[in-house]
């Protein structure tokens, strides 16, 4: 897949779920539709939005806007994620595992969107619990936001990267 050259603010977007959503009032029935999209730039950041309006379009870059307002930083570190950490949010429940280069993204549609947008390449993962595309999406991003490379859980600590590591191999 070629990539175009970006913009350092400039972000790929993709639409993970479309539904169709009616209210029933004494009027007759209100049909909207609910768009979930997901927005990164391969490198790190991704975010994840929804809209919700009459037509389809509109409700797209309702979500792409929302997507743009709640970003979050993911470490990455040599194409996978730095540790294993689960993700919950509500009912959902996604586990993220880092993998070996050349594995690739071992993931549902879901998680797999939201892992390639945000530049991970190697990652093994495994939904729990429900399979909604909006509790899953935001599972993911609270995995995502627990992550910390080894040089920052070093600096929190108090010690040095060579120290963390010989301690993590006892």
């Amino acid at each position: 897949m070629a990539r175009r050259r970006r913009r350092d603010d400039e972000f790929d977007d993709n639409v993970i779920d479309i539904s169709r959503v009616s209210k029933v009032t004494k009027g007759g029935r209100n049909l909207r539709f609910r768009v979930i999209v997901v927005a990164g730039n391969y490198e790190g950041v991704v975010g994840v939005g929804s809209g919700s309006t009459g037509e389809i379009p509109r409700a797209i870059n309702q979500a792409v806007r929302d997507a743009k307002k709640h970003l979050v930083k993911v470490p990455i570190v040599n194409g996978t994620i730095p540790h294993e950490v689960i993700g919950r949010f509500k009912a959902g429940k996604v586990i993220l595992k880092p993998a070996y280069r050349g594995t690739g993204v071992i993931a549902g549609d879901v998680v797999g969107t939201i892992c390639r947008l945000a530049g991970v390449k190697n990652i093994l993962t495994k939904s729990l619990g429900t399979n909604n595309p909006i509790t899953l999406s935001k599972a993911v991003l609270a995995g995502f936001s627990d992550l910390t490379t080894p040089e920052e859980t070093a600096r929190r600590r108090g010690v040095d990267v060579e120290e963390l590591e010989e301690a993590v191999q006892e």
